[in-house]
């Protein structure tokens, strides 16, 4: 994009797009994430960059439609991103058909602002039997998304196809969200799509070492004690653990070429503590 044209990035979503999994306490709601990185690149190729990133975990579809559309829209961004519908998948009373008309809805709206729109597949995560009955939700909602995109003009990352992800160090401790190494990965990927190079030190890996059938065992009874048990009793109490926050960066910012978003918020902290004192 040429130095002269306005430049805003917008961001919309749920965890995969807020950052979690790529945890940096010294940034909003302690996370970083694919689409801050994706941010401070472009600012790094083309000085000038704004950035806002309206996405909070556990958000359902319905939510983002309700809370991030229209204020991104207002925005008057020229690049979008949008990940929606992974919490739905995975909502065993979700109609398929009605959220990916949603999706198809959503991502129209979008396309309209004349903003270059950027659409995800979902990945098919290999986390456990327990969730093997969604492949079937998943496989249709990744047909529904590359339509779409033929439809609305976006560009697609096919984020299903990519086989970095079969290691499983490219995922946290949840094996639902991605490590940092995965969002970094996934920020090399949307800028390579976007047609921009970057300076991302990608994670390289040694060859993982074999575990034994007990160790894997215990990993498996570690998983459901500190993230399957968790995850069923918020559900069962109605509650998420995207409630009580908010957008990361609720307004544009102005991303600096150095330093990138952590000197920005460490600039805010540091101007709020004098506010604070006076």
């Amino acid at each position: 994009m040429p130095d002269h044209e306005r430049k805003l990035y917008v961001a919309i979503g749920d965890s995969f797009t807020e950052g979690v999994g790529d945890w940096n306490k010294q940034l909003p709601n302690g996370v970083r994430g694919w689409a801050d990185r994706v941010a401070e690149q472009l600012a790094k190729n083309s000085p000038g960059w704004q950035y806002a990133n309206l996405a909070v975990r556990s958000k359902r579809m319905r939510h983002i439609i309700a809370d991030q559309l229209e204020p991104a829209v207002a925005m008057n961004p020229t690049l979008i991103t949008l990940y929606a519908g992974g919490n739905d998948i995975m909502d065993l009373g979700t109609s398929m058909e009605k959220l990916m008309a949603d999706y198809r809805w959503m991502a129209k709206r979008l396309a309209a602002t004349g903003a270059r729109l950027v659409l995800f597949t979902g990945y098919n995560v290999k986390v456990s039997l327990l969730l093997e009955p969604l492949k079937k939700r998943n496989a249709y909602f990744n047909e529904q998304v590359r339509a779409i995109a033929k439809e609305t003009g976006a560009l697609l990352l096919d984020y299903e196809t990519f086989t970095e992800y079969e290691d499983r160090r490219m995922w946290g401790d949840d094996r639902l969200h991605m490590s940092k190494a995965g969002h970094k990965y996934l920020a090399h990927r949307v800028l390579k799509l976007l047609g921009i190079k970057d300076s991302i030190k990608l994670t390289l890996f040694e060859p993982p070492e074999r575990r034994s059938l007990r160790q894997r065992a215990a990993e498996q009874r570690q998983w459901i004690n500190d993230w399957v048990l968790p995850l069923m009793g918020r559900k069962v109490r109605g509650v998420t653990m995207g409630d009580h926050l908010t957008a990361r960066w609720p307004r544009p910012v102005t991303v600096p070429e150095k330093g990138g978003l952590r000197k920005f918020a460490k600039k805010q902290r540091k101007a709020e503590r004098a506010r604070r004192a006076a």
